[in-house]
């Protein structure tokens, strides 16, 4: 049997404000919601060819018991090394968070939070 990805979902406590932020941020054209049977809503952002991203509501929070802890799984976003601070001042005017430049090799990226505190690199 053959499989595929269909989204990368993102639990959050405001799925509204998350996936207007990734929807500028990637430039989406789509937006879809629905409630589920038990009325949780979600909404969802897509540009064809391109993977959704499924943003969900969740009580809980990245923290547990005054620890913040880094993502296990995070997007790396290329706009390409000529656009990277364009891009950096774009995202946080919208309301990301810097976080840190990286480099290994000739490889290098920032590290910013979306509103919510997940983490992703742009390069």
């Amino acid at each position: 049997m053959r499989t595929r990805m269909i989204a990368v979902a993102f639990d959050c406590h405001r799925p509204e404000i998350v996936a207007a932020f990734w929807r500028a941020a990637l430039g989406y054209g789509t937006v879809e919601r629905w409630t589920d049977e038990d009325g949780t809503g979600y909404v969802e952002v897509k540009e064809a060819g391109q993977p959704s991203l499924l943003f969900q509501p969740v009580p809980e929070g990245k923290c547990n018991e005054d620890v913040t802890t880094k993502n296990p799984v995070h997007l790396d976003v290329w706009v390409g090394s000529d656009h990277v601070e364009d891009q950096l001042a774009r995202l946080t005017e919208r309301g990301a968070t810097f976080l840190h430049r990286g480099r290994q090799g000739p490889h290098r990226w920032v590290t910013l939070q979306d509103p919510e505190g997940n983490e992703f690199c742009i390069s």
